[in-house]
């Protein structure tokens, strides 16, 4: 006879979890006695709920195996919400286990009983709320399917604190068969063919890649097929990372904060394949297929995500890895060079409206040497502000891995996400950069860092404003600053001090290289401010 505490244990060690993120309370303390002696299992102990769920996200997304996070109940599970939400918009594997009040006391408003389940509703995959300690084997084993089938996503399990106590025969759960949860991964054969039949014909393709690619681990079979056949590519924010940046068939990133010569190539395709990307209004502006000629093709996993936002001339639900090394046996050897040269031509002839003053760092050539300087297989882990569309338009991608949440645009992600990539990895390299806005969001967990022993290397990027909606404000708004000075920010070299981390600040330059390379070089955790200036965007 085991508790169901110790069952919840045992089915993460047969789930082969080897790091969770937590934060305890009472009504988890049952789990918490489990895992005492469970030397498999490492536990971080983060600084606040919700970046527990983002350090499980960042763990996820370098294994590809969901992450583990687990909170107590009422407010503990509130906290945990953000983080759910960040990962169901960014399809990342999560699973989140979360304590809950005596089951007898369920519906009776005691202390700190919250309907985390009924909370999270909108931002989970799928939510349990166990209420037989025999279950839990089971719904344990179906979590974590749910959680990295199809669609991926976060999976909620709330257990009352008696039933984390009941005893019961533990058994070994069989296999995973839900009634009416089938996700459709092969592809339907004759749908492909069409999509190789209307690529074969086009004179101008495109293809548009997305986080689903990411999360499919397609990247490979992508490059493979555009290698082949010349078909040039362009990504969103989630697909950064499918293509080499200085690859010869790689034309940026699209959308509203991406390169003008991405958007100008999907305008003048011919034929458009979107892969894993949702349309969203950031990403990918469709050309009205009403006044051009224009063929889409629209490929994801998820079939509820093909014609939601835009209708699709060939839709084809299934697994990018799968179908991508079926399109590249069936395609012939091939190249476009007039289309290559004509994105290369309006490539050149794209100026970017952006004007620096050269009284501070430039922050788009700060990324590109602070990118290009990282190890080739480094994870680039960028938060939400300024920070994040400098990071994506001019992230260096080699080998490495560049991660931040695009759906939802959580402030505060880097940090936590930076230390479950490394967990996930001890091998790479993990820097997270920050605005001094977001930086403050969660500066308290470089004392998880230090705890830990988690190497991290974090840099802030300081203009002393929210400064996206303060570029909002002057752009919409006439200039009318409201609620975005940054003032009463601390020294943050007092609090690299105070948690014992070397400090770094260059505000130059001409200083950003050396700087860069001796912070990189930095033995263990790191703190580097790096000063742009306020009015961070000039319009030439």
């Amino acid at each position: 006879m085991i508790s169901g505490a110790q069952a919840l244990v045992n089915a993460l060690k047969r789930e082969g979890v080897k790091v969770c993120f937590g934060y305890p309370g009472v009504a988890i303390t049952p789990f918490y006695n489990a895992l005492y002696d469970t030397e498999e299992i490492r536990h971080i102990l983060v600084r606040t709920e919700q970046n527990a769920g983002h350090a499980a996200n960042g763990y996820a997304r370098v294994t590809g195996r969901p992450g583990v996070c687990i909170t107590t109940s009422g407010p503990g599970a509130t906290n945990l919400i953000t983080a759910l939400a960040t990962a169901y918009a960014d399809s990342i594997p999560m699973i989140a286990i979360t304590g809950q009040v005596s089951s007898e006391l369920l519906g009776h408003d005691v202390f700190q009983e919250v309907d985390i389940t009924g909370a999270a509703e909108a931002f989970v995959k799928y939510s349990y709320l166990v209420k037989e300690v025999s279950d839990i084997p089971r719904i344990m084993k179906e979590a974590f399917y749910i959680a990295n089938s199809g669609r991926k996503g976060p999976v909620l399990i709330d257990v009352p604190i008696d039933i984390q106590n009941n005893m019961f025969e533990e058994y070994e759960p069989g296999e995973v068969s839900i009634r009416g949860y089938k996700p459709t991964t092969a592809g339907n054969p004759v749908q492909i063919a069409k999509v190789q039949k209307a690529l074969e014909k086009a004179k101008y393709p495109l293809i548009c890649v997305g986080g689903g690619v990411v999360l499919a681990q397609a990247e490979e079979e992508v490059r493979r097929y555009c290698e082949k056949t010349g078909i040039p590519v362009v990504s969103t924010i989630m697909g950064i990372g499918v293509m080499p940046k200085y690859h010869p068939l790689y034309f940026g990133m699209l959308g509203s904060n991406g390169k003008p010569y991405a958007n100008r190539a999907v305008e003048e395709s011919d034929v458009l394949v979107i892969v894993g990307a949702r349309v969203a209004d950031r990403s990918i502006t469709v050309p009205n297929s009403d006044e051009k000629d224009i063929t889409i093709i629209h490929i994801d996993i998820d079939s509820a995500e093909i014609g939601k936002n835009m209708g699709a001339t060939v839709p084809l639900v299934g697994d990018a890895k799968y179908i991508f090394r079926e399109l590249y046996d069936m395609a012939a050897k091939g190249s476009h060079d007039e289309w290559i040269a004509k994105l290369q031509k309006i490539k050149t002839t794209c100026v970017d409206p952006r004007v620096f003053h050269n009284e501070f760092v430039n922050p788009c050539e700060f990324v590109q040497t602070l990118s290009d300087k990282m190890d080739e297989d480094g994870v680039y882990v960028a938060d939400v502000g300024q920070n994040q569309m400098w990071s994506a338009d001019n992230y260096i991608m080699k080998k490495g891995k560049f991660m931040t949440t695009g759906g939802l645009g959580t402030m505060g992600y880097s940090i936590p996400a930076a230390m479950g990539a490394k967990l996930a990895d001890p091998s790479r390299q993990v820097v997270a950069v920050c605005g001094d806005g977001s930086f403050q969001m969660n500066l308290m967990e470089l004392a998880t860092i230090q705890q830990h022993d988690v190497p991290v290397k974090v840099v802030i990027l300081k203009n002393g404003y929210l400064g996206l909606v303060r570029e909002y404000q002057h752009n919409v708004y006439d200039d009318h600053y409201m609620a975005v000075k940054l003032d009463g920010s601390p020294d943050f070299q007092k609090i690299a001090e105070a948690y014992g981390l070397p400090y770094y600040y260059v505000e130059r330059n001409e200083d950003v290289e050396a700087t860069v390379e001796e912070f990189l070089k930095t033995e263990g955790s790191a703190l580097m401010v790096c000063r742009v200036y306020e009015y961070d965007q000039v319009k030439g």
